[in-house]
Formats: C-alpha cells, sequence, structure tokens
C-alpha cells in the first residue's frame, strides 16, 4: 500500500546547511557513531548499518520492524530516542552510493563508508529512492522526520515506497489476514466475519503429519480438525475396506450417524487337512449402550482370532464358531470391567457396552454361521435361477411376534419396535444364546454377511439376491462397495456393513447338515 516518503522534498531555505564540524562536545553530545540530536534514525534493515557501537538493530532498545504502516515507533525504543530538533540534518546513511539503482535480486549491499554518503531518495543525490529490506514486517517510516507541512507545499505529491522482494521468499502484499481481528477492524468491512488465513507456504509442514482433506493445506490436530479452516477429518473407520484372499468386506458410516459403530473381520487359514478355510465376522455396536463402536470393534477381533486358532488344531467349525462367539462375549463384557466401580456408581443409568454378531466359515463342502442379535447371513447362489436364502433368525422383537404368531412379517417389521432387539453381546444381556447353523450347498454361491444398515434396504432373500452384482463370487470387494452404495443411495440411516465369501463348486449334492 502507497505511503508517504520518510524523507519529503525539503523546499528551499527551510533546512540550515549541514555544520562542516561536528559540534563541541557537551553534556548530550551523541556518541561517536550515532546521530546528532534531534537526528532521526533510518528504520532497521537487512543491510549493514555504517560502523559504530550504536550501529542499527545493535542495542538492546532497537525498535522493532513490525509497527503498523504509518505510525512511529513506539515503546522503549521511542522512549530513548532524541526528540526532533529544528537543525535536524539528513540521516545517517545505511543505503546505497550515489547513483546506483536497487538491484534486481533484492542482495544486501554494504554501507556507505563516510558519514556524508548519501540517502537513497535524497533530493539533489541522484539516487533513486530504495526499496526497504523485505522483513517480517514493512518498516515504518519515522515519525521523527520533518513534518511534510514544514518543508513541502501542500500539493506536493507524496513518494511511494514500495517493497522489494528478498531472494528465497516473497514479498509481502500487505493482504494478509489476522484470524484474530475482523474484516471491518482491518478496514475492508464484512461485520463481524473472520477470514480465514491462508496457509504460509514456507512453512514446512511437520513430518507425517495429516494433511487436511478440505483445504488440503491445514495440518490436522489431535482431535480431528484442520488448524487451518477447522474442517472435521473423516475418522479411520468411518469407512474401511478389506480384503484377504476370496473374501472382502466394507464399512461405512452412512449419511445420518456422526461415527461408524460396526466393524469387521476376514481372514484365511487352513483346517488340519490343509484345505483351505475362510472366515468373515460382522458386528453391530448397539447405539443405546456405550462405547458401541468399543464393544464392535473387540467382539469382532476376539472372534476372528478365536476361528483362525481353533480351524487349523481340528475343531469342527461349528464348533469353533459357538467358541468364537463366547469369546466376542468375553471380550466385550472385559469393556465394562474397565469402566470400574467408581464410573459405575457416577452413571449407574448407563447400559453397559454391547453389540450384534453374525459370523460365517466356509470350507470346499461345508457353510457354517453363527450369531446373536439381529445380523444377517444370507445365501446367494452364482445361478439366480435357483432360490437365495436367509440363514439366520433375528434376536429381535419383530422376529418374536412372527414367530408367535401375533403379526405377519411385514406388519412386525413396519413396527417401530422392530429393531428393539432381545439376544446381544455385553455384560447386561439376560442370556447368552449363540446360534449356530450348518449347510451343505450343492452349488457355487456367495454368503453375504452384514448389519441391519443393509438389510434394511434388502430386507427378503430375493431383494438382497437383486443387489448382490452376478459377478459377486469372482469380485467379491467389488460386490461389497456395490451393496453399500445400495444402502447410501436408499438413504444411509444406518452404519453399513458386509463381507462376502464366495462359496466353491463341489462336484457331489449336499443337504442340511
Amino acid at each position: 500500500m502507497p505511503s508517504q516518503s520518510p524523507w519529503p522534498a525539503p523546499t528551499t531555505g527551510q533546512v540550515p546547511p549541514r555544520p562542516t564540524a561536528p559540534p563541541p562536545p557537551g553534556p548530550h553530545a551523541a556518541a561517536p557513531g550515532t546521530s546528532a540530536p534531534g537526528a532521526p534514525t533510518p528504520a532497521p534493515s537487512a543491510h549493514p548499518a555504517a560502523p559504530g557501537p550504536q550501529a542499527a538493530g545493535a542495542g538492546p532498545h532497537t525498535a522493532s520492524g513490525g509497527n503498523v504502516p504509518g505510525a512511529g515507533p513506539s515503546g522503549d525504543a521511542a522512549a530513548h530516542r532524541p526528540a526532533p530538533g529544528p537543525h535536524s540534518g539528513p540521516p545517517a546513511s545505511a543505503g546505497h552510493p550515489t547513483g546506483v539503482g536497487p538491484q534486481a535480486d533484492g542482495a544486501a549491499r554494504p554501507a556507505a563508508a563516510g558519514p556524508q554518503a548519501a540517502v537513497p531518495g535524497t533530493p539533489g543525490t541522484g539516487a533513486p529512492a530504495y526499496p526497504a529490506s523485505a522483513g517480517p514486517h514493512p518498516a515504518a517510516p519515522d515519525s521523527r522526520a520533518t513534518p511534510a507541512s514544514d518543508t513541502a507545499p501542500a500539493d506536493a505529491p507524496p513518494a511511494p515506497v514500495r517493497e522489494a522482494p528478498v531472494q528465497d521468499r516473497p514479498a509481502s502484499s500487505g493482504a494478509g489476514v489476522r484470524l484474530d481481528r475482523r474484516a471491518s477492524d482491518e478496514g475492508g468491512g464484512g461485520g463481524d466475519d473472520y477470514t480465514l488465513q491462508a496457509p504460509d507456504p514456507r512453512v514446512a509442514p511437520e513430518p507425517h503429519a495429516a494433511v487436511c482433506v478440505a483445504c488440503r493445506a491445514g495440518r490436522v490436530d489431535d482431535d480431528g480438525y484442520c488448524e487451518n479452516c477447522g474442517h472435521a477429518q473423516p475418522r479411520e473407520r468411518d469407512h474401511m475396506e478389506q480384503e484377504r484372499g476370496p473374501v472382502a468386506a466394507v464399512s461405512d458410516r452412512g449419511l445420518r450417524h456422526h461415527r461408524n459403530e460396526d466393524a469387521f473381520a476376514v481372514g484365511t487359514t487352513t483346517l488340519s487337512d490343509g484345505s483351505p478355510v475362510s472366515v468373515a465376522v460382522v458386528c453391530d455396536g448397539v447405539s443405546s449402550a456405550t462405547r458401541p463402536d468399543e464393544a464392535s470393534l473387540a467382539a469382532s477381533r476376539a472372534a476372528n482370532a478365536s476361528l483362525l486358532d481353533a480351524l487349523p488344531r481340528g475343531t469342527h467349525p461349528q464348533q469353533a464358531m459357538h467358541e468364537a462367539i463366547l469369546a466376542a462375549s468375553e471380550a466385550v463384557n472385559a469393556l465394562a470391567d474397565e469402566q470400574g466401580v467408581e464410573a459405575r456408581e457416577h452413571a449407574p443409568q448407563q447400559n453397559a457396552p454391547a453389540c450384534t454378531i453374525v459370523g460365517a466359515v466356509v470350507t470346499a463342502g461345508l457353510l457354517v454361521v453363527g450369531w446373536v442379535g439381529d445380523s444377517r447371513a444370507y445365501w446367494i447362489p452364482v445361478d439366480r435361477s435357483a432360490p437365495a436364502a436367509r440363514l439366520t433368525e433375528d434376536d429381535s422383537w419383530a422376529a418374536q411376534m412372527v414367530a408367535a404368531g401375533l403379526m405377519g412379517e411385514a406388519e412386525a417389521y413396519a413396527d417401530h419396535r422392530a429393531h428393539a432387539i432381545t439376544g446381544w453381546l455385553g455384560a447386561d444381556a439376560y442370556e447368552l444364546e449363540p446360534h449356530t447353523a450348518a449347510f451343505k450347498p450343492d452349488r457355487p454361491g456367495v454368503v453375504v454377511v452384514c448389519t441391519d444398515g443393509l438389510w434394511n434396504y434388502a430386507e427378503s432373500a430375493d431383494e438382497m439376491a437383486e443387489a448382490v452384482p452376478a459377478d459377486a463370487a469372482a469380485r467379491p470387494l467389488h460386490a461389497a462397495r456395490v451393496l453399500v452404495g445400495h444402502a447410501l443411495d436408499g438413504g444411509g440411516h444406518d452404519n453399513v456393513t458386509v463381507a462376502l465369501v464366495p462359496f466353491p463348486a463341489v462336484p457331489q449334492g449336499a443337504g442340511s447338515a
């Protein structure tokens, strides 16, 4: 922003000529290398000052270069400077020889050696006004200079002073924005709006620091918000995908919930005879309970680890599934024990951490499922002319109404109490009854293991078969993504999690075991 030159052109006869000899020493004589009383001192700059014990920037009271343009020095530095006098001469030079213009690259130049070196921009020297060095803040004009009204005509135009760029650093544009000052305080209007501060490109980001997904520049703090634009960052569990051999799973937070309380675990191993086996576990945290996201994560990991440990040792898959559900229950119960007696006394109304669980184990000729709660497993054959099937029965109010013959399935699941579960994993569960079932399909297909966030939008087996892509057995990860997208397109009212486990073709037919 243009401003008045700190050295306005003097009017003829107003400034006495410089004395040819220094004044005799007195009680207020200036120390060697300093300006005479009343003489203004040049603003601090990156150029070396003339030799002397009081060179600019060397004393304890050096004025800061951060004054607001147009305001003089203040504080301690101003209190130790002599007041302007009527016979003040030109300042001691910290500039450049007469007739030499500014360098294009902004490199620092040595100060003039003599006391009478010309000041850039002083009339009669032939030197153009040399721009001030670009420090962290523009150098402020010295308010101790003789007022322009005493030395120049009122209609004399002010000489513009511009800041030159310094090598390896862009020049300040004067358009910086402060977060602690409203736009109206900066003179730009805007009421109470605060303009976001642009990130400083000269500040190197911290190694391995997370970068904001919104502005692509700010650092993400420990609370998960961008320090530059304030945008909340996606959590790690907001969207998860995993593929292990032929098994794949996808989980998404959905469009209505603030966090993902679902979890999954998938894996592959071998049976004792060396034949391959695939495992998938999906858990849904109970939202009305405490720490549901932790409950689902602990249960899925515990069940998966139990299955991958028991199956290679020769444990029957159905028995291994039963033991895995018990291990998951113990893991969730342990979360309640972590709260301690004091925490439970202060919040007795809070439920213990809880979740549902559903899992599938697929071998060369056997399919085993296990569950507690209302998470489901579906059988979808590759040949869609064959019927699809739902492999689990919900532990829910709606299922009880249907089983008791009090309501039809459509009526029961349309009721607002439909998703009230009657079985779950948790320390406050009434009675843990793991459900397991084994099947021997006679044709290839895919097992869909999911939470209610998906089956709410494809409830029946036929509806689920229509949503599952035809190549799901060959491309399980792609199919899982398609199913999550189907739920999101339907509204995404809940967390959505689905795992797909292909079932291989078998030479002989089989029935339910």
